[in-house]
């Protein structure tokens, strides 16, 4: 019984800790918008030297997780759960990955300004920092409706993609001059295509956690 009750303690400390990384992803990706709206570049700063605290939470957590399978050899459903932690872990750390290279396009840009609205980008970040909340609180919930909700998000996210990719073809195509400046306003929509992809991901692994089967979502 009292093995019983420290993993659960235990779980609960990876539980705090898995909120407290999300948030943190979901703060740098805030940070990065509002760089790349504003321009301004010790924020776009602030943003990617926010990337290591995450990178620091990942191995600490994981380390735990791991000690956790070693020493109190989990059952079937609290196996899964471990599972899961390792899994939206290395998403999260690659979501911010993402929010830190959106960051860093954001410092180049602001030395020029694109002409154009930055609307379709804004919105896919926007729609991505609330669907990281909802991944994160699927997973401490064990809410898999909430899991799948969360994904369908995600077509929202490639369509805003869609949108960007042909009005920055267009900017470079009438403004060939402008090529290397287009190039990195695409490699930025891309990076926050692949972003949602990631949270998908651990949506996915939420749904495995909860039901104990793996599933596509948002194919």
């Amino acid at each position: 019984m009292h093995s019983r009750i420290q993993f659960m303690e235990e779980l609960s400390r990876l539980h705090h800790d898995i909120l407290s990384m999300g948030t943190r992803v979901g703060e740098n990706l805030a940070k990065a918008l509002e760089a790349l709206r504003s321009g301004d570049a010790a924020l776009a700063d602030e943003a990617r030297a926010g990337d290591g605290a995450v990178d620091a939470m990942q191995v600490t957590i994981e380390d735990r997780a791991a000690v956790l399978i070693a020493t109190q050899q989990p059952v079937a459903g609290d196996l899964r759960e471990l599972v899961a932690v390792f899994k939206l872990t290395e998403h999260l750390e690659r979501i911010g990955d993402y929010a830190s290279h959106l960051a860093k396009a954001a410092k180049r840009l602001a030395k020029e300004p694109y002409p154009r609205s930055l609307a379709p980008l804004e919105s896919m970040a926007e729609l991505e920092i609330a669907m990281i909340r909802d991944a994160v609180a699927a997973f401490l919930n064990r809410d898999s409706e909430l899991a799948r909700a969360c994904a369908l998000k995600d077509d929202e996210v490639d369509a805003s993609h869609k949108a960007f990719l042909e009005e920055a073809l267009d900017f470079v195509r009438e403004n060939p001059e402008k090529a290397q400046q287009g190039m990195r306003l695409i490699r930025a929509s891309a990076w926050l295509e692949r972003l949602g992809d990631h949270v998908t991901n651990i949506c996915e692994a939420v749904v495995f956690m909860v039901e104990g089967r793996h599933v596509e979502l948002n194919e």
